[in-house]
């Protein structure tokens, strides 16, 4: 085996653990892609013999990738979005696909990444490669630019804005599976009252259209009844799924995706539901786990 397929072969043994680490600092599953590749392209332009950790070696390399392509995101966007979903990772209602357990590990939910989004990049840096992957201050320093005193600072602060929006969803997969469900019957008969009753008197619905369909967010139990009843009509029907682990919905119209619904469920209410309806995003994902 010469040094070229040896680098490949070991690289694959970090691929997904790379690609987990990209998801959750960009949000977007093509960005992930494009930044393991790059993570790959650097790994063979490097001389990596003193190199001890490989592992770690190419999560701060891509880490590094991410944070430029962070950047470089924030100086192209002239305006900040009002809503943005990021690409939820959609499985079976029966279980998380095998090529999807490094993406969702860590109860990295679709309400945890939008808050994520708020993060400038290098706190986003900071916190996930410190509080979701161990990596120590003293590694994430020189990525930033910053001393490990100074990237601490970074992750705390990214930590407080975390945890002070981002809510702690219910853990048990089958009560979740309740409300949801309770959620979506109530909207196809139209019973205000039953949404309502399911929903958090504080609920925030976000709906991200792209540039095809209008983006939206409400606030608000009866606002949000309101408008799921609408949308339920439209709807021929909505098959159960698991969105980034979570209890999920996939609503269809003649034979093709309309949404992609991430519930966000604490003390058995809805509290967040994250809504993809953007139809460019919808068909780059794979659901074809929801066939049969």
């Amino acid at each position: 085996m010469d040094e070229s397929e040896f680098l490949a072969e070991h690289f694959e043994t970090h691929r997904a653990h790379l690609r987990a680490v990209a998801y959750r600092m960009l949000g977007s599953l093509s960005e992930a892609d494009d930044a393991v590749q790059e993570t790959w392209i650097k790994l063979n332009r490097s001389d990596t013999s003193g190199v001890g950790n490989l592992g770690g070696w190419l999560t701060t390399v891509v880490g590094r990738v991410c944070l430029d392509m962070l950047r470089s995101r924030a100086s192209r966007r002239e305006e900040p979005l009002d809503v943005r979903v990021p690409d939820p990772i959609v499985s079976g209602a029966d279980g998380v696909d095998p090529e999807h357990e490094a993406l969702v590990a860590d109860s990295v939910g679709l309400a945890l990444l939008v808050v994520l989004e708020t993060l400038a990049p290098a706190e986003r840096l900071a916190f996930v490669l410190h509080d979701l992957f161990a990596v120590s201050y003293d590694e994430i320093a020189p990525i930033v630019g910053r001393t490990p005193t100074a990237a601490r600072q970074l992750a705390s602060r990214a930590r407080r804005r975390v945890q002070g929006a981002a809510p702690a969803p219910d853990t048990d997969l089958v009560r979740q599976r309740e409300v949801v469900d309770a959620f979506l019957a109530a909207a196809r008969g139209g019973d205000l009252e039953a949404l309502v009753a399911v929903l958090d008197p504080d609920v925030v619905v976000r709906s991200d259209g792209g540039t095809l369909r209008p983006s939206s967010m409400v606030r608000g139990a009866r606002a949000v009844a309101e408008g799921a009843i609408i949308f339920a009509r439209l709807a021929e029907f909505t098959r159960p799924a698991l969105v980034n682990g979570a209890a999920g919905a996939v609503a269809m119209s003649e034979g093709r995706p309309m949404s992609v619904a991430a519930f966000t469920v604490s003390g058995g209410k809805v509290v967040e539901l994250d809504i993809l309806t953007d139809p460019e995003r919808l068909r780059a994902l794979d659901l074809t786990v929801l066939d049969g």
